[in-house]
């Protein structure tokens, strides 16, 4: 099996060499279920030459020839804000591209396009699509929708076709086979595999494009640095997840033994108090009786009976009278 560049390189250098558009407008194909084709590359705060610049975070604005703006990013790094940042990207491309005085029916489609390489939210699936619907209140099986006018001006059919939409893959959670153009992207996404009687769009393209044969020493060395620095990156996020799980199951057994300890100590003192009270009672009990039985034999010597008959009475033994007296 050849070798091929991995995606989010090659996303960075390739493939925004117009030349090598159909190897990305094949993704998009398959992705938003519409032949797409890439009019124009724009700028995005993370197009850098520079392998040390952001080297975890790839932004790719594209250009379709319906107008329509799409926001590619492949990350690397583990974000737990990435949502957020999500929405940033696509507000930030509608402001951006506004001028001033121009009409709110103006502002463009925005397809948002994420790729990353770690646990995202919580979910069984490697692909989710976000869209803006508007439901109702009382009755939420209505949808909003546009009217008749609102449709012919915008040359739009829902509410939802206005709004930015989203496409989150998570490449991590893909282990199906590749069978389908959408999975052997996955694949390739995730393995840098192509299968070889592939039809996916893009991949028979990326096949050439992308094959490290045809990098030069320059750009072999330049690959090799990125891939050392991805690699350290999910190193440094794999620790910090080992040490964090470390650290919470320190800290709860320390917690766990001094609730316990608190507590054993708690019930000790407690049935200590408790035993010791009955301890005394039972004492005093004794006590009581051993006075009571001393009182009786002392009655019946008193009154000139025997050692032995005043040992009947009090249930003393002779020798315990005769301590008596």
């Amino acid at each position: 099996m050849s070798n091929y560049i991995r995606f989010d390189w090659a996303i960075k250098r390739l493939l925004r060499q117009k030349a090598n558009f159909v190897v990305l407008e094949g993704l998009l194909t398959v992705l938003l279920r519409e032949k797409i084709k890439i009019v124009s590359l724009l700028e995005s705060e993370s197009n850098q030459d520079d392998s040390d610049d952001k080297f975890n975070r790839v932004d790719m604005l594209a250009e379709n020839s319906s107008g329509e703006l799409i926001v590619i990013e492949v990350q690397n790094s583990r974000e737990v804000a990435f949502f957020h940042r999500m929405i940033y990207g696509t507000s930030r491309v509608i402001c951006d591209r506004m001028t001033l005085g121009s009409n709110y029916s103006e502002v463009r489609k925005v397809y948002s396009i994420s790729i990353v390489y770690f646990e995202l939210g919580h979910g069984r699936d490697y692909i989710y699509w976000g869209r803006t619907e508007f439901r109702s209140l009382h009755h939420p099986e209505e949808i909003l929708q546009l009217s008749k006018s609102q449709k012919k001006q915008f040359e739009k059919e829902a509410v939802a076709d206005i709004f930015p939409e989203y496409c989150l893959l998570r490449i991590e959670n893909f282990d199906d086979t590749a069978v389908t153009p959408l999975n052997e992207w996955m694949d390739f996404l995730k393995s840098s595999r192509i299968r070889e009687d592939t039809t996916a769009p893009g991949l028979q393209e990326a096949r050439t494009i992308l094959s490290e044969i045809n990098m030069n020493e320059k750009e072999r060395a330049a690959y090799r640095r990125y891939f050392d620095n991805v690699r350290h990156q999910r190193s440094l996020m794999e620790t910090q997840r080992i040490e964090g799980l470390e650290e919470g199951e320190a800290k709860g057994l320390a917690k766990g033994l001094a609730k316990g300890l608190a507590k054993g100590l708690a019930k000790g003192r407690i049935e200590g108090e408790a035993a010791g009270e009955v301890k005394g009672i039972a004492k005093g009990i004794v006590e009581g009786e051993q006075k009571k039985a001393a009182s009786v034999a002392r009655k019946a010597l008193s009154m000139g009976l025997s050692i032995e008959d005043a040992s009947k009475l009090s249930g003393l033994t002779a020798e315990q009278i005769k301590n008596l007296t």
